[in-house]
C-alpha cells in the first residue's frame, strides 16, 4: 500500500515504532533504533561544535520513539534478561511511520492478534525493517508475498520452501518497496545505515556526518568481504 507521508520531508515528528510480540525479542535485532535518536534534535543540540557543526545540527529530525506490546503494560521481554517497559499497546499505539521488528525465540508463531498488528502497521508506515530472523514471524501475516527478501543466511534454504512466492536472495540487507529485510542480527546496522543514507544522506549531510563518526558498518551488502 502506498504511503502519503514523505519521511524526506515530514514536517512533523516522525513516529518509530519497535513491535515486541509475546516472545523473547533479540535485543541486538532492535539496536538500529538508537540510529534515529543520533540524527535527532534531542540529540545533536547538545553536542559541542568540535563535534558537529552548526549547519549540520540545522539538519536534524525529531523522532518520536513507541515501545509497543499487544496489552501495552506487560514488559517487553529481551534477550540478555532484560525487559522493555512499553509506552503503547496495539491499540493506543499512534500510525507509526517506521517500524522495526526484530527476531523472536525460535519457533515462535505469531498470535492472530499479533498478525494483525503488524498488517495494520505495514499498511499504515513509511518503512518496515524487519531485522534478522523477523522475517520468520512475518510469514504469517503474507506481507513479504511477491517480494524481494533475505534473512539469516542458514534460514534461507527453510524459507525458500516455506514461502515460494517470496524471492529469498543472500545478502546482508535488500528492500522492496518499503519494506526491508535483513540477514543476520548485526546486519541491522548495516540496514539502518543504508536506510538512513537513502532517507536523508548523501556527501554534507548530517547522516554521513554521524555515520562516519559513530562508525557504523559500510559492509559489502553481497558478502563480499566475508573473511
Amino acid at each position: 500500500m502506498s504511503t502519503t507521508f514523505d519521511l524526506r520531508n515530514p514536517g512533523r515528528p516522525i513516529h518509530v515504532g519497535v513491535v515486541l510480540l509475546n516472545t523473547v525479542t533479540e535485543h541486538l535485532d532492535i539496536a538500529p533504533v538508537g540510529f534515529f535518536h543520533n540524527i535527532s534534535r534531542d540529540f545533536v543540540k547538545h553536542l559541542p561544535d568540535a563535534v558537529i557543526s552548526e549547519d549540520l545540527k540545522t539538519q536534524a529530525l525529531d523522532f518520536t520513539t513507541h515501545w509497543v506490546t499487544e496489552d501495552g503494560t506487560t514488559p517487553g521481554a529481551l534477550s540478555g534478561n532484560l525487559n522493555v517497559i512499553p509506552t503503547d499497546s496495539f491499540t493506543t499505539c499512534p500510525p507509526l511511520d517506521i517500524v522495526i521488528i526484530g527476531a523472536g525465540q525460535i519457533g515462535y508463531q505469531a498470535t492472530a492478534t499479533e498478525i494483525d498488528y503488524l498488517r495494520k502497521c505495514y499498511a499504515e508506515c513509511s518503512a518496515f525493517l524487519s531485522i534478522c530472523g523477523a522475517s520468520d514471524s512475518l510469514l504469517a501475516t503474507g506481507i513479504l508475498q511477491g517480494k524481494v527478501a533475505t534473512g539469516p543466511r542458514f534460514s534461507l534454504s527453510l524459507f525458500r520452501q516455506m514461502a515460494p512466492g517470496t524471492t529469498w536472495v543472500e545478502k546482508r540487507w535488500v528492500r522492496d518497496e518499503k519494506i526491508w529485510t535483513t540477514g543476520t542480527l548485526l546486519n541491522g546496522l548495516d540496514a539502518v545505515a543504508a536506510f538512513g543514507r537513502e532517507m536523508w544522506g548523501g556527501e554534507g549531510t548530517l547522516v554521513e556526518h554521524m555515520i562516519r563518526t559513530g562508525y557504523f558498518p559500510t559492509r559489502n551488502v553481497d558478502y563480499e568481504d566475508e573473511l
